[in-house]
């Protein structure tokens, strides 16, 4: 059943080494996922999963030791899923050749400063995966052991300055504050209900994730927190704990 969960938001330049001079904007954000993951730590968990978005509608997962880039962001930086240091040649043959999607990446980079020691895993849901089925997938991975935590990955809207990747959309803050209310109360059903179409035309990376962990959540009798709420560039970024 599920223990404990964090939630983080995902963006590349959480990671300095692809903020380079932009690294000291989002200190706080990195200071409160660190406080997050020490929840995660206390929680013992007999498995962590990193719960993140990727394009499409599917899923996927994502053993221990698969690597994950950001080249694709013009840094040639590489981290690993639950090791700080794992060098190339310990990487699981099977996974070898996989490669974690942005939102896992991050989150493997987060675990990484904690020198994260326990079972860990990914798991990827698609942005237009539907709530009922992001939810089912939770009860899933919930089920995976006796003590599960997971670590979600996800954004909130990207519209909510002119200048946002998705432009000024005025529905986005409301989309925020209704996303921000739920992750502090632990509300799964407020979560289960966050409109999925308008979601996705605010480029809310983080609904199909947040649904997932609803779906692990339900029973759990967890209490929430949220430990910082920004919207630095136009992007909603969260930081919650439930335990």
């Amino acid at each position: 059943m599920l223990v404990a969960a964090a939630v983080c938001p995902c963006p590349p330049l959480l990671v300095p080494e692809v903020a380079s001079g932009a690294a000291p904007e989002l200190d706080a954000a990195r200071a409160a996922c660190a406080d997050a993951l020490g929840t995660l730590a206390a929680s013992r968990p007999d498995l962590l999963v990193v719960v993140g978005s990727a394009t499409g509608d599917g899923t996927g997962t994502y053993r221990q030791g698969t690597r994950g880039s950001f080249k694709g962001f013009g840094v040639d930086f590489e981290t690993f899923l639950a090791a700080a240091d794992m060098p190339e040649s310990s990487v699981p043959v099977s996974v070898a050749n996989s490669e974690l999607p942005p939102s896992l990446a991050v989150g493997a980079w987060l675990l990484s400063r904690t020198r994260w020691d326990a079972p860990v895993e990914g798991f990827h849901v698609g942005e237009r995966l539907p709530g009922v089925q992001c939810a089912q997938e939770g009860r899933e991975l919930a089920a995976r052991a006796e003590r599960v935590a997971l670590l979600v990955m996800g954004d909130g809207s990207a519209c909510r300055t002119l200048k946002a990747p998705g432009y000024l959309d005025e529905r986005a803050e409301g989309f925020d504050t209704a996303a921000a209310r739920a992750l502090g109360a632990a509300d799964t059903a407020a979560l289960a209900a966050l409109d999925e179409p308008l979601a996705y035309e605010l480029k809310a990376a983080g609904r199909a994730p947040w649904q997932v962990l609803a779906g692990a959540a339900e029973g759990a009798g967890l209490d929430g927190k949220v430990l910082y709420e920004d919207a630095p560039y136009g992007v909603g970024y969260f930081v919650a704990v439930w335990s």
